[in-house]
């Protein structure tokens, strides 16, 4: 007797009444998911909730504490050592952000490009990013020692007839740590450019060109819109890495923060007030709390930027996509024309 042909791609259906196949526990997935709960409570939540009950303390390393309310952000608003630091940081983060926000979006236009030997040359610019903070910032003090490459080259050269205290003076050193910053991260923000790039629509530029758009007109009409997304990424990275800067200014001045201890970042003022025997605990971690809130403004931005479309209302995906491409060679042909 023939039996009857089944196609191999067909399963049986299960019978009316029988209990559904379950390929797993149910405490499986809580066991694949514990690791990482674990670590998150043990290493962030929990040293978090720490440092904000220790701010409203005076404890110290060996004696212990006991609550004392606001005082120690009291103190903190009267502390001329703060309001230095925080001087120094803003500073940073206001010189830093325009700097790593077009120098590596140029040299990401640069790579991009097809022309010989520019893959050997995206190669070496991210050398710096590779390269430790601590051993670059130890070549950048010898470099502008008193009698180091720089100050050397510019007496040879006849520009300068002493020596120039690029690591003596409080704005000259604030100076060469920015430099430091900035030359290391041009080839790790370069990276993120040349994602960016990438995603821009290649037709918005045919279309921008065959109605007469010059270079500049599409790179500001087509480029920046199409990579603004990734700007704004970029800029509250920078701000949040300025916020937390202590290793460049650290090594630069010797852990001393430069003259008079001007050149202190945020970062360093807690690490000087809360280490040793008789550290500060408490006012270093009301120190910490302040330099965690200030963090958070460039975060709600992209939060802000990210949502933007959210709460103006939603588009069709394709539509949105034909209206800015439209807007954007409509906007070069004006130029052209004008």
């Amino acid at each position: 007797m023939r039996g009857r042909l089944t196609s191999p791609l067909t399963t049986p259906l299960p019978r009316q009444g029988s209990a559904p196949m379950n390929s797993h526990r149910w405490y499986t997935p809580w066991l694949l998911v514990a690791p990482a709960v674990v670590w998150t409570v043990v290493f962030a939540l929990y040293p978090f909730i720490n440092t904000i009950i220790l701010s409203f303390t005076n404890t110290r390393p060996l004696v212990g504490g006991e609550f004392i309310g606001f005082d120690n952000y009291v103190e903190l608003w009267h502390d001329d050592m703060f309001w230095n630091a925080m001087a120094t940081t803003f500073i940073y983060v206001i010189v830093c952000i325009p700097l790593l926000t077009i120098l590596p979006l140029l040299l990401a236009l640069l790579v991009e490009k097809k022309i010989p030997g520019i893959s050997f040359f995206r190669t070496v610019a991210y050398f710096p990013v590779i390269a430790s903070v601590v051993v670059v910032a130890l070549i950048w003090s010898w470099m502008f020692d008193s009698r180091g490459l720089i100050n050397q080259s510019l007496q040879w050269m006849g520009v300068a007839n002493s020596s120039i205290p690029f690591l003596v003076d409080r704005w000259k050193l604030l100076g060469c740590a920015i430099l430091l910053t900035v030359w290391k991260g041009l080839g790790y923000y370069m990276i993120v450019y040349l994602a960016a790039l990438g995603n821009v629509d290649h037709d918005l530029h045919e279309a921008a060109a065959l109605d007469g758009a010059s270079s500049f007109q599409r790179f500001r009409n087509v480029t920046i819109p199409g990579i603004r997304p990734a700007m704004v990424l970029i800029i509250a990275l920078i701000a949040v890495s300025g916020m937390r800067i202590f290793s460049e200014l650290y090594v630069l001045t010797n852990g001393t923060g430069g003259p008079g201890g001007e050149d202190s970042s945020l970062v360093m003022i807690i690490k000087q007030v809360g280490t040793g025997l008789s550290g500060q605990l408490g006012y270093a971690s009301a120190l910490s709390v302040v330099l965690f809130f200030l963090t958070l403004i460039p975060l709600a931005t992209i939060g802000w930027a990210n949502n933007k479309d959210l709460r103006s209302g939603h588009k069709p995906k394709q539509a949105g996509r034909r209206a800015r491409r439209a807007a954007a060679v409509q906007a070069a042909t004006k130029e052209t024309m004008a």
